[in-house]
């Protein structure tokens, strides 16, 4: 008797969750390189061009913090990545290719195509940016990559992540999938990171499990990103990293840099993986100074943040 009605209480409502959300995406239509059209906002009116790509679970609002100096230096195109934040969400593979593709039809709708755009992402979206920098470079005449997550393998991702909190690491496992199709029963105020703003977490529950865990083993853990980086060595690439991220470990970032003739890495001393949420203004003012201004960046905090 007790062991149905546990099955009852617990066990039914977490099997027919996972199964509504697998049902979900499976009527989904497949993803159409010529139609599918990603959820984007411009905001400011500055002449230089800044492209923004959020990371894993993220959305456009992610950026929309301390806007009122970069908005008169920069048009800011900010795009929810296929799968995430208000963007559609089909029955995808969710490719780095595919991630591309999608943000090609906007860049070239919008006229970010033009060689005078700087291209920015947080996390996964910096990888993505790396990629789209590599793979147009004459769109773009540098890049940004804030908080990017380098790692070795796979075998490297999992060893980072065991130092995580339980939600972080079963949410990276082997089990991710699964716990994505029922992520509406834990992604609950009770188990929001601290380094989260509300709305950010809010906006983190709009992917769904097929969108997460293809972006995840397809995009953060399958792009080699040292190939990527010889490719375009002679690029103009700014790196702004916390000094305290135990999600893309520093030292990997660092060493990643290497790669470039023309990089720039600043740190933020007590910052996390998430600390533009905390530090917008200071990422702000590093990127104006670096898009626009003669300042050439050592790797070092700059003395305006100490």
């Amino acid at each position: 008797m007790t062991l149905l009605l546990i099955f009852i209480l617990f066990i039914l409502p977490v099997v027919a969750i996972a199964g509504y959300q697998h049902y979900k995406i499976g009527t989904q239509p497949a993803y159409d390189a010529n139609e599918t059209l990603l959820n984007y906002e411009i905001i400011g009116s500055g002449e230089n061009k800044l492209v923004l790509l959020h990371g894993l679970t993220g959305s456009i609002n992610y950026w929309k913090r301390e806007l009122e100096s970069i908005t008169k230096t920069h048009s800011l195109l900010l795009i929810d990545l296929l799968g995430f934040g208000d963007s559609p969400k089909p029955n995808s593979e969710y490719t780095l290719s595919i991630q591309l593709t999608a943000i090609e039809l906007i860049l070239k709708k919008e006229g970010f195509n033009d060689g005078k755009t700087t291209i920015a992402g947080h996390s996964m979206g910096a990888i993505i940016s790396l990629a789209l920098l590599e793979k147009y470079s004459h769109w773009f005449k540098a890049g940004i990559l804030i908080g990017i997550p380098v790692y070795k393998d796979v075998y490297e991702f999992k060893k980072v992540m065991s130092t995580h909190s339980f939600v972080d690491r079963i949410s990276t496992s082997k089990f991710s999938k699964y716990i994505c199709m029922i992520h509406p029963i834990f992604m609950s105020s009770a188990f929001k990171p601290n380094n989260l703003t509300d709305e950010v977490y809010e906006d983190a529950k709009k992917h769904h499990w097929m969108s997460y865990y293809y972006s995840l083993t397809e995009v953060i853990l399958k792009t080699d990103l040292f190939a990527i980086a010889r490719k375009i060595k002679d690029k103009d690439i700014l790196f702004i990293h916390g000094e305290k991220d135990t999600t893309a470990p520093l030292e990997n970032a660092l060493k990643l840099s290497r790669e470039f003739k023309n990089v720039h890495f600043i740190t933020s001393s007590e910052g996390d993986h998430q600390f533009f949420l905390k530090e917008a203004e200071f990422v702000w003012k590093v990127i104006q100074d670096f898009t626009i201004s003669e300042i050439r960046f050592q790797k070092t905090l700059s003395n305006e943040h100490e």
